[in-house]
């Protein structure tokens, strides 16, 4: 069987990141601003248009992705952004909160994955806000970014690292910058209070740059979307991809750079044997629903991406017996999946927390016995070691055909497999 060879991108955020650094880094690493275009034209947001250009950042080439925003007149003769200025252009986009966000996501023709990746991040952005401000998410809105450029910027990456067939995000530190910046709420130091912590947990760092590198846009993104924060994994390198800042710096060049490839194992063989992943882990505890119910949810839980659900006999208060229901998922299945909790069983919350975990890489070959095929699942261990499993269903379906005892069809299919 031919093994699907896992696509990487690897952000180097040595000077920082923002949603326009990405733009231009996925552009300039192959991305066709024509079909960027075009796929961004489904969220049917106007108001906005974009521009492509090569710039140098000390010394180096680069990639400069711009959101221009347009108001238009009373005679509905569009001023430019120039004319205006960005924040008074701003102004006139005034969509901030989350349910606007939502309802203009919720309304486009982008695919259900993409939806749920832009708005997974969104509320990620708006609850960092929330935080910061001592409110809820549904009611802040976004103090320092413009509605129309927030959401190409977020919208825009994950649709270049989808016509590019990202499979997987990785990521250095990032570096925030240093010095003040200016907000609706005064002279504050960066890191941005939404930027920093959005960044919570991961590695990062200032350099004497007297800058705001790293922005609340660009730290939600690198956030949801890198797997793991360091050195560059091993992988073989197709395409590099430079994206541009706005600000020419003397010390260093402003610039953020994307290495796309395939992965490589540490001995140069295509594809690690082990992965490290960023998974949710949703629970709630429940002791007054039908048992039978259950199968049900978990059934439910799986069809919707579900990695694994399953349930734990527990003692809660007053000794009371009861269940805990848990199902472990992409965090941006998070929402989808709570939502089915708590329409389908009578939980009124439940709690969730992001946890790591190393998987090793398989894939799915043939095996022929006396009754026929049967998949197996087969994966590669360090040193050239293999460990199998026959796939249980389809033992399941050959036992019934040949009306023989399943343990015997297990048994012989773990014969064929050790030879």
């Amino acid at each position: 069987m031919t093994h699907n060879l896992k696509m990487i991108a690897y952000f180097d955020c040595f000077s920082g990141i923002s949603g326009d650094m990405i733009l231009g880094a996925l552009v300039d690493a192959g991305v066709s601003p024509e079909k960027l275009e075009k796929e961004l034209s489904r969220l049917r947001v106007k108001g906005y248009t974009l521009s492509f250009k090569k710039v140098r950042r000390a010394g180096f080439r680069a990639t400069k992705v711009n959101v221009n925003l347009e108001v238009r007149s009373q005679s509905n003769r569009p001023f430019a952004e120039t004319r205006l200025g960005k924040s008074e252009v701003r102004k006139k986009h005034q969509f901030r909160k989350w349910k606007d966000v939502k309802k203009i996501v919720d309304a486009s023709s982008l695919s259900k994955e993409i939806k749920q990746k832009g708005l997974h991040i969104f509320r990620r952005l708006f609850e960092a806000e929330a935080k910061v401000h001592g409110s809820r998410y549904d009611r802040v809105h976004l103090h320092e970014l413009g509605a129309v450029d927030c959401i190409v910027d977020i919208f825009g990456a994950l649709i270049g690292l989808d016509l590019l067939g990202i499979d997987s995000v990785y990521a250095s530190p990032v570096n925030l910058g240093s010095g003040n910046i200016k907000t609706e709420h005064g002279i504050l130091s960066v890191p941005a209070p939404a930027a920093i912590e959005l960044l919570k947990g991961k590695p990062v760092y200032s350099s004497n740059i007297s800058f705001e590198l790293t922005t609340p846009t660009g730290a939600v993104l690198i956030s949801s979307l890198a797997s793991d924060f360091g050195p560059m994994p091993n992988i073989q390198v197709s395409n590099i991809g430079i994206g541009s800042g706005n600000k020419n710096f003397r010390e260093q060049p402003n610039i953020l750079r994307v290495f796309v490839g395939t992965e490589k194992d540490a001995k140069g063989g295509e594809g690690r044997t082990m992965t490290d992943e960023n998974i949710a882990i949703i629970e709630t505890n429940i002791d007054d629903m039908n048992p039978q119910v259950y199968e049900y949810v978990m059934d439910l839980l799986f069809k919707a991406g579900a990695l694994d659900v399953f349930l734990t006999q527990i003692i809660m208060k007053k000794g009371r017996p009861g269940i805990k229901l848990s199902a472990l998922c992409e965090e941006e299945k998070r929402e989808e999946l709570t939502e089915i909790i708590l329409r389908e069983t009578t939980s009124i919350g439940v709690r969730f927390y992001n946890a790591g975990r190393k998987v090793l890489q398989r894939e799915i070959k043939s095996a022929n016995t006396k009754y026929g095929k049967v998949n197996v699942k087969v994966s590669k261990l360090d040193k050239g070691k293999i460990k199998s499993s026959v796939e249980y269903e389809d033992c399941k379906k050959i036992a019934k055909k040949f009306n023989v005892p399943l343990l015997e069809v297990m048994r012989t299919f773990s014969m064929k497999i050790s030879k």
